[in-house]
């Protein structure tokens, strides 16, 4: 059986071959819990077909989309997991107007738990040992600012590509997170290798799968003002 839930888009980010979608429920005005659809692969990243719209274009970061879902999925960590249903487009409904995501942050909190750093990064990991502590793995932040990194973190070891890196505080603690939102990825490594600000804007953060000894907090997503949007 079908369950169809309207959620507000709050990240559309790269995931293998795929992609990694996440939102809030929105329940009549108000936000609700988080909810992850996912695909029945080994990774649930989820396909372009399986995420569209009927006219073929792809969910937006904002976007209130009603999406089919078969079942909720919990893995571990990632608690907010829903199975998509790929038979049924994904339909838009209209967009979350900018100033309105403020009601939809959470709390001001550390984000997981902090102290984990890698060579270029800070706050930017969670070990396997402790990651069993967590029961979620999203979360939408605001900050006054983010500065984006472009370079090649691995050039030293004879590897010139390059990678977008987002630096922020976020209460009292400072993060350097890499960057999986395709549309400032492709933005920012368009231009030289430097540092660049993000004024205002909003912040998805995501804990990822595991990897190696270790699972990765990533900025999903970048939201800064786009205009008006439709309430």
């Amino acid at each position: 059986m079908v369950t169809v839930k309207r959620i507000v888009c709050l990240a559309n980010s790269r995931k293998l071959a795929g992609r990694c979608l996440a939102g809030k429920e929105l329940i009549g005005q108000a936000a609700g819990g988080w909810v992850r659809p996912v695909s029945d692969r080994e990774h649930q990243e989820v396909s372009e077909y399986e995420r569209q719209y009927e006219d073929g274009r792809d969910p937006r970061v904002l976007d209130i989309v009603d999406v089919p879902l078969v079942r909720p999925v919990p893995r571990a960590y990632q608690q907010e997991n829903w199975l998509l249903d790929p038979d049924h487009y994904w339909v838009r409904v209209k967009t979350l107007a900018w100033d309105r995501l403020s009601n939809f942050c959470d709390p001001e909190a550390p984000l997981w738990r902090n102290g984990y750093n890698t060579y270029n990064g800070m706050n930017d990991k969670i070990p396997l040992s402790v990651v069993g502590e967590i029961k979620s793995s999203l979360r939408l932040i605001q900050v006054d600012r983010v500065t984006l990194s472009v370079f090649a973190p691995n050039e030293a070891f004879g590897n010139s590509k390059r990678r977008v890196q987002g630096r922020f505080h976020h209460g009292r603690d400072e993060y350097r997170l890499w960057v999986t939102d395709p549309i400032y990825e492709r933005k920012y490594l368009a231009r030289e290798n430097g540092d660049y600000d993000v004024r205002e804007c909003f912040l998805t953060i995501s804990l990822g799968e595991p990897y190696n000894d270790a699972c990765y907090k990533l900025i999903a997503a970048i939201i800064e003002r786009r205009g008006e949007a439709i309430a």
